[in-house]
């Protein structure tokens, strides 16, 4: 019986989880948390598994991370310096760290971490884009640059990285290098992008002043939502309507830009042909593509066709049949904006 007895104590000893044990239950349920976004349970796994084992480096840097996902900024600097401490080739919790860094516009520092990761680990791009960041804040512009070269070495797709060089490139006057490298963004669908080629078209910088190419661009760049885009585009637009003091022939030169931008959407559309309405959105109408008429329509009359902003008067009201309901609401925010700006009279 005694026997038995010692037998049952040391089963119940065994199946008693270690501190240890506790801990890593702890951390992979804390890790499993932030790889659902959860951070706030996160934090709490994981600082459960650090009374637990304050050693446990895992679980101090994926606090960091939890604590830096849910804005706490100083909070997830202290966790994660303390894990570079303790393991200085943790290369997660110091780029982590130097995110934090860099969000709280600590430069100098982040610099510092990011230039160690780069030692160790030359082929991680977002920590050379980041540096970028933190040496383009610092003053360093050369050395964005090299840093943003860095990381399109690597990765020629990382449009960001290009147009943020293209910035750089720009503010340093080499206005040829700028310009080509806002011209490959924006044709690969980077809105800011697209609205610094429109501007570099429009004066002349790095390239050959063409207004009707900088009006395409920034058409493109306002669709995305860019401010400054359709600004620049209104201001054309009060120009053309003899509503700035500018120059006559300033006012000749955009009324005619504006023709040009019009006349060139044809060649978006190759198998339409024109009956003299002067809109390939009414020849798409005629081909009963109504919904591709209506965006090509309000860029029409954006540039300031009469006939484009009738057809849409016309669409607003009535709509098409089983194709497209009176009351578009793309329709209404164009005429919003076109009352806005001066250009029509609102109406109901």
């Amino acid at each position: 019986m005694r026997l038995l007895l010692l037998v049952g104590i040391a089963e119940a000893a065994c199946a008693t989880p270690t501190p240890q044990a506790r801990a890593q239950a702890y951390l992979a349920e804390g890790q499993a948390f932030i790889a659902r976004g959860e951070m706030a349970s996160a934090a709490s796994a994981l600082r459960a598994a650090l009374r637990l084992q304050p050693d446990l480096v895992q679980a101090r840097s994926s606090l960091g991370q939890a604590l830096y996902g849910m804005g706490d900024l100083d909070a997830a600097v202290e966790e994660l310096r303390a894990t570079v401490r303790r393991r200085p080739d943790a290369v997660s919790a110091r780029l982590t760290l130097a995110a934090a860094l860099v969000a709280k516009q600590d430069w100098a520092a982040a610099r510092v971490e990011l230039e160690q990761v780069l030692e160790e680990r030359p082929d991680l791009l977002q920590a050379y884009y980041s540096l970028g960041v933190a040496r383009y804040a610092q003053g360093d512009r050369v050395g964005a640059i090299d840093a943003y070269r860095r990381v399109l070495a690597r990765d020629p797709q990382h449009q960001d990285a290009r147009y943020n060089m293209a910035l750089v490139l720009k503010l340093v006057h080499r206005d040829v290098e700028a310009a080509s490298e806002f011209l490959t963004a924006a044709q690969a669908g980077h809105a800011q992008a697209q609205y610094f080629a429109g501007t570099a078209y429009a004066e002349g910088f790095g390239v050959e002043r063409d207004l009707v190419t900088a009006i395409t661009w920034w058409f493109r760049a306002a669709e995305q939502g860019v401010t400054q885009a359709e600004e620049a585009l209104a201001q054309l637009r009060q120009l053309a309507l003899g509503r700035s003091r500018r120059v006559s022939t300033d006012r000749q030169a955009v009324e005619q830009a504006f023709r040009d931008y019009r006349a060139a959407l044809w060649r978006d559309f190759p198998d339409l042909v024109s009956n003299g309405d002067d809109t390939v959105g009414g020849a798409l109408l005629r081909r009963g593509r109504a919904r591709e008429a209506v965006p090509v329509l309000i860029r029409e009359a954006s540039a300031l066709s009469e006939p484009a902003e009738r057809l849409l008067e016309t669409l607003y009201d009535q709509g098409v049949q089983g194709l497209l309901p009176a009351h578009d609401a793309q329709i209404r925010g164009y005429f919003g904006r076109a009352a806005a700006e001066g250009l029509r009279t609102p109406t109901r």
